[in-house]
């Protein structure tokens, strides 16, 4: 049944939660019997019916008894458990962690371990990762009756497990900088912050080790990342079509608290709903507020508050240029033979080597909207290692067609000077505007052969006006385009700077790993096809030209 919210509304609605063998109810008890380091100062504001009374008792909001009941309390008629995978995203404060750990110990000392069962805590880097793993070992230390039970191997720089003796179950900490978990046979995996891990290996390895036992759990807990060509977001898109019937999956529990894109970030509400253990005290209130004053008035805090306290999914931009809900609204199927008759700009960002080289084309309709569509090429060695750096999937786009691999460690030219003359051939190109830099050749032979070739340098000027056309074009609903993957996160790659005192933009990468060509060539390409005249520069000097020599 679709749904028009992913908020888990089963959290705090009463409603009945399956637990026909009583094992969501028996999860709840042997966690309430834990104790914890930090427990003695909340005693007075957790809920009153809890039997266990020792002063240290571990705490269980009543929405954190909702999560471990409705993980584990809907079964298969023959006792396995129906759910598999957990994506919990929580905003920061809300002791996501905490419940981690305690979840990760249910599988090593608790009802839920298996004979010899493999526990793993896997987050970013061996810090992050020994943060749950210590919470977990500290809940262990605080009873001496666990203490006996158990063997815990904590010293700095070693490996990081605590083994339940009698059963040989074992947790260990790993993380995803560190070599893969390949020939491991888990039964329970906490996924931690996996917006921060770096590469795929050590997550693949773990999914094709849970799926080697009949009855294993992952747990994804995480606030909100960034970009959309990453694991996390790739996951996180996979639960909220899930949370919003898009998917059914009953294998699967999204439990998304994340703030809605028309809620007012400001508002206390939005806070509350968001941050379901405000109630109970944390994160803090009063903390909230002083976050958001500052964020009021600093773009780059909000853009943080947003993200970590309300678990808004954002893109890779901290000042991005471009409304994505609008590009993304703005998406037509085309074909493009229907853009034959259509005047046509291309812009061209060349590259050679460790880099994407763009060919974006911007045809201009009567009505003055603009279609756009990307063309990419980089170099074919070590694809996967370029992904890994980078976070995007190079080896699937070029799979399915949406970028182009060149043979060898740098981009082969003369693919991009094909393509740039095929398109001539089919299309009305009016103008073809290149940066010189790195382009001379390629330009003197289309040149050579009668192909509209102009200069249009990746000066502040020239640049400047052109990206202002882009995001005019962009956030205006007058773009069209098809949704190509590769091109949108390219643009949601965009950070933007102004000048302030010419009000030109200037486009750069938010970080090293960033990829904003298809973006500078939509720019060029846009600018071109808004001033519309063919071979004419809307500029008195030379900032775009027409090529010659």
């Amino acid at each position: 049944m679709l749904v028009s919210s992913t908020y888990p509304a089963w959290i705090d609605d009463n409603s009945a939660i399956s637990d026909p063998l009583g094992h969501g109810k028996r999860a709840v008890n042997f966690l309430h019997r834990l104790r914890h380091p930090a427990a003695v100062n909340d005693n007075r504001a957790q809920n009153a019916e809890i039997e266990n009374k020792h002063p240290r008792a571990f705490q269980l909001a009543p929405f954190q008894e909702r999560i471990v009941q409705r993980i584990y309390g809907p079964r298969h008629e023959d006792g396995r458990r129906i759910v598999k995978t957990v994506f919990l995203m929580l905003p920061r404060g809300n002791r996501k962690t905490s419940l981690a750990a305690a979840l990760s110990l249910l599988h090593v000392i608790g009802p839920e371990k298996a004979l010899a069962g493999q526990v793993i805590f896997a987050a970013s880097d061996r810090e992050q990762a020994g943060i749950g793993f210590r919470e977990a070992a500290e809940i262990i230390r605080q009873d001496h009756r666990l203490v006996a039970a158990t063997r815990i191997h904590d010293a700095h720089n070693s490996l990081k497990q605590i083994t339940h003796i009698d059963s040989g179950a074992r947790l260990r900490a790993v993380s995803s900088d560190g070599r893969a978990q390949h020939g491991t046979t888990p039964a329970f995996v906490l996924a931690d912050e996996i917006h921060a891990w770096k590469g795929r290996d050590l997550w693949e390895a773990l999914k094709s080790g849970l799926a080697k036992t009949d009855n294993s759990l992952m747990v994804i807990a995480t606030t909100a990342g960034r970009g959309h060509e990453t694991l996390a977001a790739e996951q996180y898109d996979y639960a909220r079509r899930v949370a919003l019937g898009e998917i059914d999956n009953p294998e699967f529990l999204p439990i998304i608290f994340a703030a809605e894109p028309d809620e007012n970030w400001l508002d206390e509400g939005t806070w509350h709903r968001v941050n379901p253990g405000l109630k109970h005290g944390f994160p803090s209130l009063s903390g909230l507020r002083s976050l958001a004053k500052e964020a009021k008035d600093h773009p780059a805090e909000r853009y943080s508050f947003q993200q970590y306290n309300l678990n808004i999914w954002h893109g890779n931009s901290r000042d991005p240029l471009f409304s994505m809900a609008t590009y993304d609204a703005r998406r037509f199927e085309e074909d493009e033979t229907d853009l034959e008759a259509l005047p046509c700009w291309v812009g061209v960002d060349m590259a050679l080597s460790g880099d994407t080289a763009a060919v974006v084309a911007a045809w201009r309709h009567d009505d003055g909207q603009i279609s756009i569509r990307p063309w990419f090429f980089i170099p074919g060695d070590d694809l996967k290692g370029r992904g890994e750096r980078d976070g995007v999937p190079y080896e699937r786009w070029r799979d399915e067609g949406l970028i182009t691999a060149t043979p060898g460690p740098i981009i082969d030219a003369e693919a991009v000077e094909d393509h740039l003359r095929e398109l001539a051939a089919r299309h009305d190109v009016r103008e073809i505007a290149f940066d010189p830099h790195l382009a001379r050749q390629i330009m003197q032979r289309l040149y050579d052969d009668g192909l509209p070739v102009i200069e249009l340098r990746q000066a502040p000027l020239s640049m400047g006006v052109a990206i202002g056309d882009l995001e005019r074009t962009v956030n205006g609903h007058m773009i069209r385009h098809e949704g190509h993957p590769v091109l949108r996160h390219h643009f949601d790659s965009v950070v933007a700077s102004r000048n302030e005192s010419t009000g030109l933009i200037r486009m750069h990468k938010g970080k090293k790993t960033d990829r904003i060509d298809g973006a500078v060539a939509a720019a060029m390409a846009v600018h071109r096809a808004v001033a519309g005249e063919s071979n004419k520069s809307t500029y008195t000097g030379d900032d775009a030209e027409i090529f010659t020599f």
